[in-house]
């Protein structure tokens, strides 16, 4: 009698979605052609727990929903399947056909805040050694930059947490200001409810009654894009009430006097009429943040999101530096950061702006760095390029062709339609993408790439701490990594040497171009990573890494941090006759960015099935229109249809849409890309729209099954004749083509 058969070992990795990366161990099923998730209570950031996306990650590794076959644009407009010779042969010859034609810059590139470090890295260098152009950006550009850029205005350093999560339930206070992390990062949400077992107060600060805010001790609702003035109003109360830290202010900070008479112009009835917050809140918030020895402001997307966020996150600084709340445990300002590698994403050459190890691509001392590691003369190495806004919006004119990695701007980028037609119009667009995406059934070859199951390499997470993704599993065949692809795509184009394809041969390299660098990951190991549960940047060689930043000094040049000189400015729309109510956007807890994965997990679906527009019964009244009916939401740029979501917990002047779900629930369809002039983040966050009844056509359901929505936002524009792709993974899934002219006023809604 044999033995029974031993399970198969575990394998401990991380989550692919939010900023977290929590940790989970997944058990490959017997035969190896899947992979269970298990709780993995030993790492500290989620301590077993995991959200629904967690759990239900390994559905998209499923053959039946995920791309396992290269396609290619035929002649006759379909994406047919093709081998990975031809794949890489037609996007190098559509790469370098561009640049003959039209120069490197016309040739650009665009990245995603979930790709490993790894990726990041070798990403960045192929814009910059193998197509030579300084057209390169990435979807995390959409998420924290503000943040980013009022940190290292204050600090001298990004990093979008100066401390561990597990220093948050051991301050006093926390002002929470427009995230809600009991539906973007529910795990994290245990923090916050530790911190008042522990005795210490929660403020949130969001336009909505959000699941977070109901565990507040105080709820405060200002108008969308009005966080700035509301900061600079506690700041004034503060001061008048004689609570600030004059010794820590003049012995650790530069700049007090002038912000200090920015908020002394913000009188609290001023700020009220702004706002909307009345005065007593806004002085029950101040008593309450200054109560205890110490506290923390912590700031996500709401306020970031704005034409003037890098302004509004410096105004939040100011709070902690005149209160002495930042420099000194379990104090100071952090950021929520959203995707899943956001933070190294952006460290490691992305950026249009930077190289590795967040040095700045205009300092000549760290282009000759970058430029020694990667053999090739610093001159060679292109300056900076656009923004991804501006990047995207240039397509189909100065930049001529895009390769793609992990996004989907179809869906995700302000202004959608718009940016959808600038797609339609490139000469050559190829996608690598784990599953066909809105914007790779527009592209003329996409790639399949290896999912974070079937791959090792780093991520770092929102506390800055390096984390390792094991493979569990072996990809189907047919599917190959991202690293594989450029490595491919560099020798076609004339670069044999200097993109291996093993990701821990990627980070060693990573790891000498980033020595010295603000970002230095030069002591950072794969084999400490897995020793000591992540390993907090920076690190240089021989460091025990960083967990709390600025305790002794800040990274300024003097060591002292800064005070932004700031006033209050209206958003770049407000509501008008035409349009009189304001929109914020956001997520839900059981959908993720633009979708394109979860909207594939049937459990997910049936939990979040599709769009809906939140609004205040006042307003629904004035409207006449019932929970459940249909309304279209129209702004400036575009519309969007979904059912109403009737509910007290919002503003009456303000309505919500998720951004999750493309076609005519499509909530980028409004949006401003209204760019902050220091960040170029785009103001997602608020615009001035009207909300009108409409009536759904007799004989259609209400609401649409996400199927239909799904359907009709794959279709072509009138007039042209309808296309199919075929692929091994089953079915044949509508894919727009491309080039077909201009698009209709309504195309993609």
């Amino acid at each position: 009698m044999h033995p029974p058969e031993a399970a198969p070992a575990a394998v401990a990795t991380h989550c692919p979605y939010c900023a977290l990366q929590c940790g989970m161990n997944l058990r490959p099923t017997p035969g190896g052609d899947g992979v269970s998730v298990e709780e993995r209570a030993d790492f500290p950031v989620n301590r077993g727990a995991l959200c629904g996306k967690g759990r239900t990650a390994p559905a998209v590794l499923s053959s039946r929903v995920r791309l396992t076959e290269p396609l290619v644009r035929g002649d006759a407009g379909r994406l047919e399947p093709a081998g990975w010779e031809e794949a890489l042969d037609k996007i190098a010859e559509g790469l370098a056909r561009t640049r003959r034609t039209h120069g490197d810059d016309a040739v650009g590139v665009f990245g995603g805040g979930g790709l490993t470090n790894e990726k990041a890295y070798a990403l960045g260098k192929f814009a910059r050694v193998a197509l030579r152009t300084s057209q390169i950006d990435y979807n995390g550009r959409f998420c924290m930059s503000s943040a980013a850029a009022a940190h290292q205005r204050a600090f001298g350093l990004d990093r979008g947490l100066p401390f561990p999560l597990e220093d948050v339930p051991r301050t006093g206070c926390v002002i929470l200001v427009g995230s809600n992390p009991a539906e973007t990062m529910p795990p994290a949400l245990r923090f916050l409810t530790e911190l008042k077992a522990n005795g210490g107060t929660l403020i949130v600060v969001d336009p909505r009654r959000t699941r977070t805010a109901e565990q507040a001790d105080l709820h405060l609702a200002p108008r969308p894009g009005t966080d700035l003035a509301l900061a600079l109003g506690l700041l004034h109360l503060i001061v008048a009430e004689g609570r600030t830290d004059e010794e820590f202010i003049a012995a650790r900070t530069t700049g007090w006097e002038e912000a200090r008479a920015g908020a002394m112009a913000h009188w609290p009835e001023l700020v009220e009429r702004i706002t909307g917050v009345p005065v007593p809140r806004l002085r029950e918030a101040a008593d309450l943040f200054c109560a205890p020895a110490t506290a923390m402001v912590l700031t996500a997307r709401g306020p970031e999101q704005q034409s003037k966020g890098t302004d509004t996150v410096g105004a939040w600084i100011n709070l902690c530096l005149a209160t002495g709340r930042a420099g000194r445990p379990f104090s100071g300002y952090g950021c929520l950061t959203g995707q899943g590698n956001g933070q190294g994403g952006r460290e490691h050459g992305q950026k249009a702006d930077q190289l590795p190890g967040y040095r700045k691509l205009t300092d000549p001392a760290a282009r000759a760095h970058v430029a020694g590691v990667w053999g090739v003369d610093p001159d060679s190495l292109p300056g900076p390029g656009r923004s991804a806004y501006e990047l995207l919006d240039a397509l189909g004119g100065d930049v001529r062709a895009l390769l793609l990695m992990g996004s989907n701007p179809v869906v995700s980028a302000p202004r959608a339609a718009h940016i959808e037609d600038r797609i339609r119009s490139l000469d050559f667009l190829a996608v690598a993408d784990v599953v066909l995406s809105e914007t790779a059934a527009l592209a003329d070859v996409v790639l399949p790439v290896t999912q974070w199951a079937e791959e090792s390499g780093t991520t770092t997470n929102l506390e800055g701490r390096v984390l390792l993704r094991r493979r569990a599993l072996t990809p189907p065949p047919g599917v190959r990594g991202d690293l594989d692809v450029l490595h491919g795509l560099a020798a076609r184009l004339g670069v044999e040497k200097g993109f291996p394809t093993d990701p821990e041969e990627v980070f060693e390299e990573l790891r000498l171009a980033s020595a010295g660098g603000p970002a230095d990951y030069s002591g950072i190991t794969w084999a400490r990573i897995e020793a000591e549960q992540g390993v907090f940047w920076p690190c240089p060689t021989g460091s025990p890494g960083a967990p709390r930043l600025f305790l002794d000094r800040f990274a300024t040049d003097d060591g002292r941090a800064r005070f932004a000189p700031v006033t209050h400015r209206d958003a770049a729309e407000t509501p008008d006759a035409d349009y009189p109510l304001l929109l914020t956007t956001g997520r839900v807890v059981a959908q993720y960015q633009s979708g394109a994965q979860t909207r594939r997990v049937p459990e997910l679906n049936e939990a979040a099935p599709g769009p809906f527009v939140e609004l205040h019964p006042r307003l629904a009244a004035r409207l006449g229109v019932d929970d459940g009916a249909p309304v279209v939401v129209v702004s400036r740029r575009g519309r969007a249809v979904a059912p109403a979501r009737v509910t007290d917990t919002i503003r009456a002047d303000t309505v919500f849409m998720p951004f999750h779900w493309p076609g005519e629930g499509r909530a980028n369809n409004l949006t401003n890309p209204a760019l902050d002039p220091v960040s170029r983040m785009p103001e997602f966050k608020v615009c001035a729209v009207r909300v009108e009844p409409l009536p759904a056509p007799k004989g259609t359901p209400w609401p649409p099954s996400p199927e239909s929505v799904g359907r009709r936002a794959a279709a072509r524009p009138p007039g042209t004749p309808p296309a199919t792709v075929r692929s091994a993974a089953g079915g044949a899934p509508p894919a727009a083509p491309r080039r077909t002219g201009p698009c209709p006023a309504d195309a993609g809604r």
